[in-house]
């Protein structure tokens, strides 16, 4: 594959909510996407992730069930989430649920020395996520190169959704979903979602701070921008017609190469919960 066309492949991959109804996927498709999983990189090679592929519309139907319940979940229970409703799975051709089997974590490095546990331990869950979300991947930009599309749904490893899908499709329940692929034919052609400029992602040798975002504009992001930068057909705010309204003065912070202008970085701060409250957020008070 030339250079060029494994970019357009990159550039094609983006979640899609709106299928064609009444299309399949051959068994042969599928496999060679799946394939494309099984090639992921993992740690110590252990390869810790199945696929299970569904394309029974019988039992496609029920998985759709557990994500409709997972979605009202969000509602009820994660308020101020722009959260997407999941009818759209019935449109699905297929569903490719990625699953974590977390034995293999005891192949990565363990901790021998007294002190050093934490050290290896967190080290380990991380390399263990690294190797899934690589099969994840994979299998995305292997849909994209079949001409298909998909959606990336991190939904399915929390624990209520988990025990449903697992008393469904028969894996332990203390292995996990954490990937859910849907995929289908494009109802219609979307452009591309937003990306950061490349210039304020990339950095030459080293952090350069002046590309740094604040505390403040991640405030911004999470309470006002977001559902916006989440669904939004455009990959640059600068073709946004309303981007000075929805952006204000943080206007130059995500448009530009320099988001942090003064070049200050900041101590680390309480992420674990939203922070501030804005336009786009305020159901989170509602009872």
């Amino acid at each position: 594959m030339s250079e060029a066309l494994f970019q357009d492949v990159i550039r094609k991959r983006r979640s899609v909510r709106k299928f064609e109804p009444g299309r399949s996927v051959e068994r042969d498709v599928l496999k060679r996407i799946v394939d494309c999983g099984r090639w992921a990189p993992s740690g110590a090679n252990v390869q810790c992730f199945d696929f299970i592929v569904i394309d029974e519309p019988g039992l496609r139907e029920r998985v759709m069930d557990v994500f409709l319940g997972q979605a009202q979940r969000l509602v009820d229970h994660a308020r101020g989430f722009p959260a997407v409703k999941k009818t759209y799975l019935a449109n699905t051709a297929a569903i490719i649920i990625v699953v974590g089997d977390p034995r293999w974590k005891v192949c990565f490095p363990q901790p021998t020395s007294k002190g050093w546990e934490a050290e290896y331990l967190d080290n380990n869950e991380v390399i263990f996520l690294n190797s899934i979300g690589a099969a994840i991947q994979n299998i995305q930009l292997g849909v994209a190169a079949e001409g298909l599309t998909s959606a990336w749904l991190s939904g399915g490893g929390e624990p209520v959704t988990n025990k449903e899908l697992s008393e469904l499709l028969g894996y332990p329940q203390w292995m996990r979903a954490y990937g859910t692929i849907p995929i289908g034919y494009p109802a219609a052609t979307q452009n591309r979602r937003y990306r950061r400029p490349l210039v304020q992602a990339l950095h030459w040798n080293g952090y350069q701070p002046t590309q740094y975002r604040s505390h403040a504009q991640v405030d911004f992001y999470e309470s006002t921008l977001r559902p916006f930068a989440m669904y939004r057909d455009e990959e640059s705010m600068e073709s946004w017609d309303d981007r000075a309204e929805k952006l204000g003065e943080w206007e130059a912070a995500f448009t530009t190469g320099t988001s942090n202008p003064p070049g200050e970085l900041e101590p680390e701060a309480d992420f674990s919960k939203p922070r501030t409250t804005g336009q786009a957020t305020k159901r989170r008070l509602k009872d």
